[in-house]
């Protein structure tokens, strides 16, 4: 017999099908559903301990003891133990059921439950992995302890989590010290479904990390029938009207500023890799597009920064309209004559900021810049909450260590005086400021400003009158649920900055690192483009994206009127669908009385099609030069297959934007075309992004039920 025994506690059971989980998982729910719908017993009390919650704490840390699991030893002494412990819960009036298992507990009563069950999800919250766990057929009632070791198992599975830090994070403890500092956060793990879970104690939590005995959990207090609570989402986007066609006898010129901001891309990803569509409004299609790395030829000098390549081919979506595609490369600065910069780091420490993927997402994203910066560069740091403070005075980067340890000593609390710190910030620039050198603010925030002048226009005058002086500002934001867009947008247009969104460290390391260049050092300010439609070869054209960044057709050559900015090494990149004349593609009739006569006058030969036109400034000048191309036939090519790779992949970037904006001209082309395209124009892709960007069209595709 006890040969038997231990040749059973030897024995390895066999790992259950996925089917099998699954049929377990849906039987067990079904249970329980039946359950709460027919037990006349009370679901839950206030004043006790969930049974099973203790029960589990005892059993899991012990079964998973080396020296007892898989012996027959275990079977002897453990199950007893559980036994009596059991026997006595009941004795002091726990309920449990027929079976001896624990019976579920709520103090809500059904009006309350249904409103729980309504709350869309909003915040990211420590349960994402045990929601995970849960959907992998896990019971959801199994001890802290052991969670934090299945966690444990998946962070080296998840590419934004590191090591025990990112275990405690998502079991809800506090991460002191470095372990927060260098916290990554995944923007897949940030989105979690609604759940009705206890919250785990911290001291169990941390059971499971430090290996503490079995009383000292028993003694840890345990929040009792915790909720996690769904906050109302308030992220705020700028409302614009997506371009429309426009006729070229009657309105044949198209004006916008330049737009190299990347933001909305990486909003727009961390929305769908949490399982939902983005908001159309947070959709900037230009700023989809300019965020990948395109090959386009650059300048061979300075002193014309700017090289335009127009190519014109067929439209993927219609057959009886085309595309002109513009890609425009600044000229780069070697980073051996990059003048010297002196930063200032502007950072919200409000309480708004304490989320994984704010704050010590933030502080991880500012120590890879400085490491990138030259010694002779200076730093300085401003925070503000409740009010602003310096953290840190102008100091040289070759003081890295003291740097680095200011930044370390960041903590979050208080409301959010954002004008204040500006005013601050400005101060510091002011006292550092490098003649002929860069001079940058740079703003880290979730955008919510709600102390002081807080108004856009007060903040935009600030920032306007401040710019004149050389002193930029760029902009970069965090998190979501609090993410103030519409407030950042404003901010670096006014600030001759840039506006990024951080949603992950390799993003951070995309932004700062590896584009630090075009991030921090200007080849030119104010740039505009202005195109003018031969009618005689193009009846309508549409510009795709670019709607928040529209101008007047007089504002092209007004050198008073501010516009984007362009960094060193920087690709924008324009793409106008356009109707040729006579086609069956034109929505608009011709005008009863003709084109007016000047038109007629001053249209080109035919074979012209377009002219391009850029305004600029250089970075101190105030005076604007001016750069020509004309588009013909040459430009054209016959087919999409003759177009070069990043042409195509750039045109398949607009229109899955276009798609998620919710366009009309897009919407019979589906995402499995978009991602055939992009597929097809991949091409070489050293850093992921291209491949990347192919997953989120295929998420969209599966959350759009196509």
């Amino acid at each position: 017999m006890n040969d038997d025994l231990k040749n059973l506690g030897r024995m390895t059971p066999p790992a259950p099908s996925p089917e099998a989980r699954a049929r377990a998982l849906a039987l067990a729910m079904q249970a329980f559903d039946e359950a709460q719908n027919t037990s006349e017993v009370p679901q839950g009390t206030a004043g006790v301990r969930r049974q099973s919650s203790i029960f589990n704490r005892l059993w899991s840390p012990v079964m998973n003891r080396k020296f007892l699991a898989g012996s027959a030893l275990a079977t002897l002494l453990v199950v007893p133990a559980a036994a009596f412990l059991t026997l006595e819960l009941t004795r002091q009036g726990l309920p449990v059921d027929t079976n001896g298992q624990q019976v579920e507990v709520a103090d809500r009563d059904a009006s309350k439950d249904a409103e729980v069950k309504k709350a869309a999800p909003s915040k990211p919250n420590a349960y994402s992995s045990a929601d995970k766990a849960a959907a992998d057929g896990n019971a959801v009632t199994q001890s802290s302890g052991a969670l934090a070791d299945q966690v444990d198992t998946r962070v080296a599975e998840e590419p934004g989590a590191r090591g025990r830090a990112g275990v405690e994070a998502m079991v809800g403890k506090t991460v002191p010290g470095q372990a927060q500092q260098e916290l990554e956060f995944d923007a897949a793990a940030s989105q979690t479904r609604r759940t009705q879970f206890a919250a785990p104690p911290a001291a169990v939590a941390t059971e499971s990390m430090t290996g503490g005995s079995i009383v000292e959990i028993m003694q840890s207090p345990a929040p009792v029938d915790t909720v996690w609570q769904a906050e109302e989402n308030r992220d705020r986007f700028t409302s614009a009207d997506t371009n429309p066609v426009k006729s070229v006898a009657t309105d044949p010129v198209s004006t916008f500023s330049a737009d190299v901001d990347t933001a909305s891309y990486s909003f727009v990803r961390k929305s769908l890799m949490a399982g939902q569509m983005p908001d159309p409004d947070s959709v900037r299609v230009e700023e989809m597009i300019n965020y990948f790395p395109y090959d386009w030829p650059g300048p061979d000098s300075k002193d014309a920064p700017f090289k335009a390549t127009v190519t014109v081919l067929p439209t993927p979506w219609n057959a009886n309209t085309r595309l002109m595609h513009v890609g425009i490369k600044g000229y780069d600065v070697a980073p051996a004559v990059a003048p010297r910069a002196n930063l200032v780091f502007l950072i919200d420490v409000s309480g708004s900021m304490d989320e994984p993927d704010k704050l010590p997402l933030l502080k991880s994203a500012f120590r890879l810049l400085v490491e990138k910066l030259k010694p002779d560069d200076t730093v300085s740091i401003v925070t503000y909450a409740g009010d602003a403070g310096t953290v840190l005075e102008p100091t040289a980067i070759k003081e890295k260590a003291k740097i680095l340890a200011a930044i370390g000593t960041l903590q979050p609390g208080g409301s959010t005086a954002g004008a204040h710190g500006l005013d601050a910030a400005y101060n510091l620039a002011e006292r550092a400021f490098v003649k002929g050198g860069i001079n940058r603010i740079m703003l880290a925030t979730d955008g919510d400003f709600n102390v002081g002048p807080s108004s856009d226009e007060e903040l935009k005058a600030t920032i306007t009158a401040k710019r004149k002086s050389g002193i930029f500002l760029s902009v970069l934001g965090f998190g979501r649920g609090n993410y103030n867009d519409a407030l950042m947008q404003t901010l670096a247009q006014n600030g001759n900055g840039t506006a990024a969104y951080i949603d992950t460290l390799a993003e951070a390391q995309k932004t700062l690192v590896e584009e630090a260049g075009s991030s921090l050092f200007p080849i030119a300010k104010d740039v505009k483009f202005q195109v003018e439609f031969n009618p005689r070869e193009i009846a309508e054209y549409r510009l795709i994206g670019y709607e928040t960044r529209a101008l007047k057709r007089e504002d092209f050559n007004n050198d008073k009127v501010d516009a984007g900015d362009i960094g060193s090494g920087h690709r924008v990149t324009a793409i106008y669908e356009i109707t040729p004349k006579g086609s069956p593609a034109v929505l608009n009739d011709d005008l009863r009385y003709g084109a007016a006569p000047a038109v007629q006058a001053d249209a080109k030969p035919s074979g012209e099609m377009a002219f391009l036109k850029i305004r600029y400034k250089q970075p101190d000048s105030d005076t604007s030069k001016l750069i020509t191309t004309p588009v013909t036939q040459s430009n054209a090519v016959p087919t999409l297959k003759q177009a070069g790779q990043d042409v195509r992949f750039s045109v398949a970037v607009s229109a899955f934007g276009q798609k998620l904006r919710g366009t009309d001209a897009v919407s019979a082309y589906p995402y499995g075309s978009i991602l055939d395209l992009a597929s097809a124009a991949k091409g070489e892709d050293g850093y992921g992004y291209r491949a990347e960007f192919l997953s989120l069209v295929r998420l969209a595709k599966g959350l759009g039920g196509e």
